[in-house]
């Protein structure tokens, strides 16, 4: 990110407090807005009904100052590829298209739009849409194969190229696109959706401007620096220390060997330093995550041991440091496979940065939640349609309430697909759609139930599956019991965490998500709350 100072010069106009607080809701409803846009236009279902997308503002210097609040990994990791878009040379009119993890993107369906924003012909700031893609090319159906042991495996890759250039359309990066992935005409749509997005921005902050004038412009950075100073405020209270944890992912899908995650959190004063030092060499599969994929999980966890109020852009992430050794699994060398990173293990490093400052912060730390999204992608080879979803399941219980039944944990902030829509667009039947009773780990506060999705395929596919937490059972904490592993099963027989088959219609795939874990003692639950469990189907008879 961009570590410009954010002092107001002698020059910019002193903002009171109840004009910055109008601005910072205009330029926050500007990024909702363009997110709206966004997941109406789209025409994959991935987007349009699971809203698997981010969007945000960013200023002239690449500093974000204003996002919609949509999936973690996305906005974390964002500034990254603005930097490399500043490197570009943007002029007016200007679309940028990049994906490549090793050049501002995060895993190869993750695509990224950086649109210039220049109302007046100058640039004074860029728009930033990024959506999942639900293929992208690559070896398999979905550009998510599990075996994948280099990212030329996993689809197209596109450095930071101008889509449009200068509000003239590149047909040729077009063309190519289209060349390289298996459903052309849906990647069409969803990227007129993105740059429908990102004009949506352009025209509401020409207006800002016009309602405005440099006000705006200065309020980019009093928004910023408000952000930071009461970031700061919340980390200076919290007692100096290193703070550790470790703990693993259950293979890279060429192996099924543990794979460590180690990381030291120091505060220091008003400065929160993460260093994952110790963490494992990068792995021959594709569990590898870039490291704007750690950071993007390090920030999600800082913003939710701090205050859920501040706003979130730049100012955020200033008093904030990640580092990770080069060539490991968290900051790997290209052309390493990437793709399972940035799903799955920025997951784990979620889990185990929050279970470092579980000490420091108990009040607000959870028990652990699933640990992973359960992608499941069906497709054919054909083109013909890919399906991709990432699955619910339990969140860890909190230090004064149960966790949370089927939702989405950590790193993913998606909704599901739901069955008419994914059995409308799809030959795909939905068999049993369900939450898993006792799959949440006892405790004073009980975990969060996992869930089961039973699909039929209609014809003859391929299924990948990346998923964890299938050995290592999320944690309990404070005496509470461990949530349920989960589990994978085609035709009714298991198969690994990280598999591809090849399926004939008619077969059934199977996903049981994990529970979250308990919380405190469970000899101290609610006897009452104990009945309602039983009651509400929660838990087996026992």
């Amino acid at each position: 990110m961009n570590d410009e100072a954010t002092t107001p010069t002698d020059e910019q106009e002193t903002i009171d407090p109840v004009t910055l607080e109008i601005l910072r809701n205009q330029l926050e409803s500007v990024a909702t807005e363009m997110g709206h846009v966004l997941i109406r236009g789209a025409y994959s279902p991935n987007i349009k009904e699971r809203q698997d997308c981010s969007t945000a503002l960013f200023d002239a210097s690449g500093r974000m100052i204003a996002q919609a609040e949509h999936i973690p990994v996305h906005l974390g990791a964002m500034p990254d590829a603005v930097d490399i878009v500043l490197q570009e040379d943007p002029k007016p009119g200007d679309v940028f298209i990049v994906n490549d993890p090793f050049a501002g993107g995060t895993h190869l369906p993750d695509i990224t739009l950086v649109s210039t924003v220049a109302p007046d012909d100058e640039i004074v700031g860029y728009a930033v849409s990024r959506a999942h893609h639900a293929d992208v090319g690559g070896s398999s159906p979905g550009s998510m194969p599990p075996g994948a042991k280099e990212i030329y495996e996993e689809g197209l890759r596109l450095p930071a190229v101008r889509l449009v250039d200068g509000g003239e359309p590149n047909e040729a990066v077009h063309d190519l696109i289209r060349a390289n992935v298996r459903t052309p005409d849906e990647r069409e749509a969803d990227l007129r959706a993105q740059r429908a997005a990102n004009e949506r921005a352009e025209e509401r902050i020409g207006e800002l401007l016009e309602e405005h004038g440099s006000t705006l412009l200065d309020a980019f950075d009093a928004v910023i620096e408000y952000s930071r100073e009461r970031v700061e405020a919340e980390l200076d209270v919290l007692p100096d220390e290193t703070y550790r944890a470790q703990d693993i992912l259950e293979g890279d899908g060429v192996t099924d060997a543990n794979i460590p995650i180690e990381v030291a959190v120091t505060i220091d004063g008003a400065s929160i330093a993460v260093d994952f030092a110790g963490t494992a060499d990068q792995v021959a599969g594709n569990l590898n995550a870039p490291l704007s994929v750690a950071k993007s999980a390090v920030y999600f966890v800082v913003r939710a041991i701090t205050d859920p109020e501040i706003p979130p852009n730049h100012g955020c992430y200033e008093p904030v440091s990640v580092s990770a050794p080069e060539g490991s699994v968290l900051n790997p060398d290209a052309p390493a496979a990437v793709v399972g990173g940035n799903v799955e293990t920025s997951q784990r490093v979620m889990d185990v940065t929050l279970a470092a400052l579980a000490t420091a912060v108990p009040d607000r730390v959870p028990a652990g939640g699933q640990g992973t999204m359960n992608n499941l992608i069906i497709g054919d080879r054909t083109g013909d349609f890919t399906y991709y979803e990432t699955i619910g399941g339990g969140f860890g219980a909190r230090p004064g309430k149960d966790g949370m039944d089927g939702v989405q944990v950590g790193m993913t902030n998606t909704l599901n697909t739901p069955v008419e829509a994914m059995e409308t667009e799809y030959p795909l039947r939905v068999e049993r759609y369900a939450l898993r009773p006792s799959s949440g780990g006892d405790g004073r506060y009980r975990g969060g139930l996992g869930l089961e999705r039973t699909v039929t395929v209609e014809t003859d596919a391929t299924v990948s599956l990346l998923t964890e937490r299938r050995r290592t059972a999320p944690a309990g904490i404070d005496g509470g019991e461990d949530g349920a592993t989960g589990e994978n099963l085609v035709d009714g027989e298991p198969v690994p965490a990280k598999a591809s088959v090849d399926v004939e219609a008619g077969s059934t795939v199977s996903v049981r998500t994990p529970g979250g874990g308990g919380h405190g003692d469970p000899a101290e639950r609610d006897p009452e709350a104990r009945k309602r469990d039983r009651r509400d189907g929660k838990v087996d008879d026992r």
